[in-house]
């Protein structure tokens, strides 16, 4: 396997730190084979740990900045993986996306560091693109109406919206009112360390309060 050059590779911790957490959602939701699409993948660090574990989905990483998908590039090279696509330049607000049909679109920490029209557009391309028992899997922190704000997030949150007003942790019921505009429904929603959650949006009714991590 080619050795990727050290300039070539963005490396992030917290995606390191997180992401035998967040495989553990996928391997108990996604079905033993499909095809997944990774929307802003960043480092390339979730989707190589991803599809070295679930060998039966094809992976296609994605991202708009050329720099990100270089280093996706470089560590799927590294890897050797067999089963993730040439990383795609994808903007999440432009239409159409350059994609097809597949089963399962997976997005961490990105609608928080992006406009509210990038979830917006996140929702319409889920429902435009996700097969008919396909799910919408989101990675990150949310404010919950009723739940105490984790004091991390709430300094994450204002140093978001220092950096750009129309940044900012999001509410949750806002996210998921966005995603039933779109036809979407959350089916689960999973507490994961350091104040963050995974939710599974799909066409199917939703099914709240599967959260194994929330007592019932």
């Amino acid at each position: 396997m080619p050795t990727p050059s050290p300039e070539a590779l963005l490396h992030s911790p917290a995606a390191e730190r997180n992401q035998e957490a967040i495989l553990d959602v996928l391997q108990r939701v996604l079905p033993a084979t499909g095809a997944a699409l990774e929307i802003a993948s960043g480092t390339g660090q979730h989707v190589c740990h991803f599809a070295a574990a679930l060998p039966g989905w094809v992976w296609q990483p994605s991202d708009p900045d050329p720099a990100a998908l270089a280093s996706t590039a470089a560590r799927v090279a590294h890897a050797g993986l067999g089963n993730v696509r040439v990383p795609l330049r994808l903007d999440v607000t432009a239409v159409p996306w350059p994609v097809g049909e597949v089963d399962a679109i997976y997005c961490a920490n990105l609608l928080h560091i992006a406009p509210w029209a990038a979830c917006e557009a996140l929702m319409a391309g889920a429902a435009r693109h996700l097969s008919a028992r396909g799910v919408l899997m989101t990675y990150g922190p949310y404010f919950v109406d009723g739940e105490p704000a984790a004091p991390g997030n709430l300094s994450f949150d204002a140093d978001l919206r220092a950096r750009n007003t129309a940044w900012g942790v999001r509410r949750l019921r806002d996210v998921v009112a966005q995603a039933g505009r779109a036809g979407l429904a959350l089916r689960e929603r999973v507490s994961m360390p350091a104040n963050n959650l995974v939710l599974v949006f799909a066409r199917a009714a939703p099914v709240i309060g599967l959260d194994p991590h929330r007592p019932h």
